[in-house]
């Protein structure tokens, strides 16, 4: 019996020639990455258990990347970064990526890709639940807990289950009108929000082929939504050129076996979907655009690890040019990178940042900002009754501020839309 690129992968980091589905095996960890929420009680806990004499177990396989609560004046927030900031100093950490410097990246599952971390065939664990987005990069990347990871910065091992693989086909040539996140949420909608639980969701098609890596990056971001262990993409020739453009050259490439076996499969046509949203409070309720809109929104937000991309700027770009936006809408790139890139890219002759700018949107820093609530002061966040929609990952009660607003889930073509109108609007009525 074959194998799939998850279990290869798993087979690589445990020193094994096979391994299957429900196996427990040791794991050699290639990169640990945390952030200003989980890494100050992962650091407390590796001392407590470690001892004062406790060893990082490899300064450069830990990257370290502020980027949750950190454009604030709360002091609980202030207190996490120089929690990181005092421990990366202690231990002479080259890979801590400080606000405030020009060592800030912005959001870390989007840095770990644009500063060379993710690669092909390695192993990566993060404390965030969004690290399986390094997963587009053909390569085994999923979220883990505080103890957990303090185990890994010990150690630079962990025991893992070999998770089961669910394969999602995407075939077709991609409309103009849908996205990555068109797609990810038809599958939640499908399958729900429990549907891959401790599983790997491998993405393949002629739909996917066609997708930049960052839009790629959408589908696997998601897959912890479905309740998945990570969302994985083979390499081909859209990942070796990114990697090449970061002179990354040396990697394990794996594929899975034409006999390997799957949970289950599911196949899409694209060519027959249309955009969808998510509608409160769950990212697997789904709808077709079509069938909601005219519902009022007080706010449209395009940012996050899921929607920050520049792909979803060039997109949003699309409808917004040459309009005026209706409601407060909220332009956040997901890393200084990205930042830059809306002052330099272009459509008709303008920069996306003259484009946002003059649709009267309002720019923020790069940040994980009202993605995650944050605190009072962060820009973006919801208040009591507002109705969001937005290009984020989750839309809890609460998740981006107030608990008694909702917000609805969609790609950067559909909130760029509803942004003209004051309501959920098909994006195929500007395109």
């Amino acid at each position: 019996m074959g194998m799939t690129i998850t279990e290869k992968i798993f087979a690589k980091a445990s020193g094994k020639n096979t391994v299957i589905p429900g196996e427990s095996v040791w794991l050699d960890v290639d990169i640990l990455m945390t952030h200003d929420v989980c890494g100050p009680p992962t650091i407390a806990i590796w001392k407590n258990e470690f001892g004062e004499k406790a060893k990082v177990w490899d300064k450069n396989k830990l990257v370290i990347f502020p980027d949750h609560y950190i454009f604030t004046k709360n002091p609980h927030a202030n207190r996490n970064v120089e929690i990181l900031r005092q421990f990366a100093a202690d231990y002479d950490l080259p890979n801590y990526y400080d606000v405030g410097t020009e060592r800030y990246k912005g959001v870390c599952h989007i840095a770990l890709a644009q500063e060379g971390y993710n690669i092909p065939g390695t192993v990566l664990f993060g404390t965030d639940s969004h690290t399986c987005t390094s997963g587009a990069f053909g390569m085994f990347s999923t979220g883990v807990g505080n103890t957990d990871a303090a185990f890994i910065l010990g150690t630079g091992k962990i025991w893992e289950k070999v998770p089961e693989s669910m394969k999602f086909v995407f075939n077709g040539v991609m409309p103009p009108y849908l996205t990555a996140k068109d797609l990810i949420l038809q599958i939640l909608g499908d399958i729900t929000t429990d549907g891959a639980t401790y599983r790997a969701m491998e993405f393949s098609g002629s739909a996917i082929a066609s997708m930049s890596m960052y839009e790629r990056m959408t589908l696997t971001n998601m897959a912890i939504e479905a309740g998945g262990m990570s969302g994985i993409i083979a390499v081909d020739d859209v990942t070796r050129s990114y990697l090449s453009e970061l002179n990354i050259s040396e990697y394990d490439e794996f594929t899975s076996d034409s006999d390997a076996k799957y949970f289950s499969e599911y196949t899409y046509d694209v060519e027959k979907m249309e955009p969808i949203v998510a509608k409160p409070h769950s990212p697997d309720n789904k709808d077709t655009v079509s069938n909601v809109a005219g519902t009022k929104v007080t706010k449209c937000y395009i940012g996050s690890c899921t929607g920050g991309k520049i792909t979803d700027f060039q997109f949003a770009a699309n409808i917004l040019y040459g309009r005026k936006v209706k409601v407060p809408t909220f332009i956040v790139p997901a890393s200084i990178s990205v930042a830059k890139e809306l002052g330099e890219v272009t459509f008709n002759g303008s920069t996306l940042l003259e484009i946002f700018s003059d649709a009267g949107c309002h720019i923020a820093e790069s940040s994980c900002a009202a993605c995650l609530g944050g605190p009072a002061d962060t820009i973006g966040r919801s208040t009591d009754g507002d109705v969001v929609i937005s290009t984020t990952n989750r839309n809890f009660p609460g998740r981006m501020g107030s608990k008694q607003a909702g917000v609805y889930l969609a790609s950067p073509l559909t909130v760029a839309a509803s942004a003209l109108t004051g309501e959920i609007t098909d994006p195929r009525n500007y395109l």
